[in-house]
């Protein structure tokens, strides 16, 4: 009978074992760390291979003399406010639990815990609600750099600027998958890459970037994105086995359960976690287990779905799902709730067809009413430890009807009465009277004018409240030269009143101009939200 030899698992720990691969990388650990003055900053997403990483660097440097912790670890954990909710309360927890085992271990402990957010004109549901943005997909990914790369980012410019360097420590590991390994190589090799298309038509990566690592030696790598910081991965070499048994075997020494993360983990169905992402080319959280539950990069969240049909008391999160696969879905979009026009009122053409622009605003008002429903649905199910979970707050509100009235001048100033209308309670927000001496009736009557006068799509209506909004808004200056800048572009945006006519004029100007004519992106680049990649852009001047 023919035997076959079992495939030997791969392993870390292989070659000395695991207490002394352990006691190794503790070591190396401590003599970096000793090493200098530079201040060192740690990804921790809550998920099991950050969770890793702090536990060697937190155990590392508790064996250390206190007098000997002569810099700080910073421990940033972002939170994009729309992240899965129970992982969300899970690193939230697990922040404030670190923060009172480090005030209870000694008052030098050099780990420093902090939780970053997006700043508010940054968030999603600004851009998207507030702004119109489009939900994003592959080829307009907006989202990443504003909710992820830019609160973690900051933080880093800013140690550096105030020290001079700054060690990144990274949970990034090799054995991850092909993506996040070849972002490991690169961190290794201190180079930055692009894959740009050549004349026949292939791709090629080539080197835009590249820096001398000189301190390889002591296990550092070069950031690619990051200018004066390097990069430390500890657990590089482990393999998701290699993770889990440590996790398991060692206790977490900030107090909280190893065990209760692996429950959280194996409730849903894919590996992987949400890491400290510091440049687009990171793989989006929506691919990982867990991620942002509005991704639309993915075709549906997986693991919230585990989640929810794997354990009876998460059906709480039922209503976010909902809202996600009705409302953010890509492939449910419908072209009529878009604007024909781009947020600068420019015609954009692709394949003789408009490439349409930001969400207008009945389908925006519908949105926030629906996001407020499953907020209250949510509130209402919800466990006690997750009653008071938001998926939208007051800050994000007031911006949105900042941008609502200020920006867009919809001078009807919906947001409190939709609020109140799906909530049953009075807004909460402050008090602010844009609409002059115009009342909702006579918003009304002049809507109804507009539509007497041949206004389908309410490109009039929109214009003459806006002329009246800009004019009341400058009001009190005594130089004008302003507000005519304003209402010629007003004016020139209200050009066409349907997306026939638009359609035709952007088709008669596209066929005049010369072939080689290329688009002009410096404004409103964040608008274009298809899949194609070549445009034509003509203006209605």
């Amino acid at each position: 009978m023919a035997s076959s030899k079992a495939k030997e698992r791969k392993t870390a720990f292989k070659e000395h074992g695991f207490k002394k691969t352990i006691a190794n990388l503790s070591q190396q650990v401590q003599e970096l760390y000793l090493s200098d003055e530079i201040p060192w900053v740690l990804g921790y997403s809550g998920g099991k291979d950050s969770t890793a990483t702090l536990q060697l660097v937190w155990y590392a440097l508790q064996e250390l003399e206190p007098e000997r912790w002569h810099k700080p670890v910073h421990v940033i954990s972002t939170d994009t406010l729309v992240e899965n909710p129970v992982v969300a309360l899970w690193v939230e927890n697990s922040l404030k639990t670190m923060g009172d085992s480090v005030a209870t271990l000694h008052k030098d402990f050099p780990v420093q815990p902090h939780r970053l957010t997006p700043e508010i004109q940054d968030r999603f549901w600004v851009n998207l609600i507030g702004r119109g943005y489009p939900a994003p997909r592959p080829k307009f990914r907006w989202c990443t750099s504003r909710l992820k790369i830019s609160p973690s980012n900051n933080f880093i410019n800013n140690v550096v600027q105030q020290n001079g360097e700054a060690i990144l420590v990274l949970g990034t590991r090799s054995a991850e998958g092909a993506s996040r390994a070849s972002n490991a190589k690169k961190f290794q090799e201190g180079k930055k890459t692009k894959l740009i298309t050549l004349k026949d038509g292939t791709k090629k990566e080539v080197i835009t970037w590249q820096k001398e690592n000189t301190r390889k030696d002591a296990n550092l790598s070069v950031s690619k994105d990051l200018d004066r910081a390097w990069v430390y991965t500890p657990v590089n070499e482990w393999t998701n086995d290699d993770v889990w048994q440590y996790l398991t075997q060692v206790k977490n020494p900030w107090g909280y359960r190893n065990s209760d993360l692996l429950g959280m983990y194996s409730g849903a169905t894919e590996d992987g976690e949400c890491p400290l992402v510091v440049d687009t080319s990171t793989p989006s959280c929506g691919d990982s287990r867990f991620g942002c539950y509005v991704c639309t990069l993915v075709e549906e969240d997986k693991s919230m779905k585990a989640m929810i049909n794997n354990d009876d008391e998460k059906e709480w999160m039922l209503p976010i799902l909902d809202f996600r696969n009705q409302w953010l879905s890509v492939n449910n979009e419908k072209r009529e709730h878009r604007d024909f026009r781009r947020m600068n009122g420019n015609l954009t053409l692709y394949n003789n067809q408009l490439v349409h622009g930001p969400y207008k605003q009945h389908h925006r008002e519908k949105m926030l009413a629906a996001l407020l429903e499953a907020q209250e649905a949510i509130q209402e199910l919800a466990p006690t430890e997750a009653k008071g979970f938001e998926l939208i707050g007051l800050d994000d509100l007031e911006e949105i009807r900042r941008i609502w009235v200020a920006e867009k001048h919809e001078i009807e100033d919906t947001i409190p009465s939709i609020y109140e209308k799906v909530t049953g309670k009075p807004y909460p927000g402050k008090n602010i009277d844009e609409r002059q001496s115009l009342k909702t009736d006579d918003l009304k009557l002049l809507e109804k004018l507009c539509n007497e006068q041949g206004d389908p799509e309410g490109v009039l209506y929109q214009l003459t409240r806006e002329l009246l909004h800009i004019e009341h808004q400058n009001r009190t200056l005594v130089r004008r030269k302003g507000l005519f800048d304003e209402m010629r572009k007003s004016l020139k945006k209200a050009a066409f009143t349907t997306e026939k006519a638009a359609l035709e004029f952007a088709q008669r100007r596209a066929s005049s101009l010369d072939d080689s004519l290329e688009e002009d992106n410096s404004t409103d680049e964040y608008i274009i939200a298809s899949d194609k990649e070549t445009f034509t852009e003509v203006s209605a001047s």
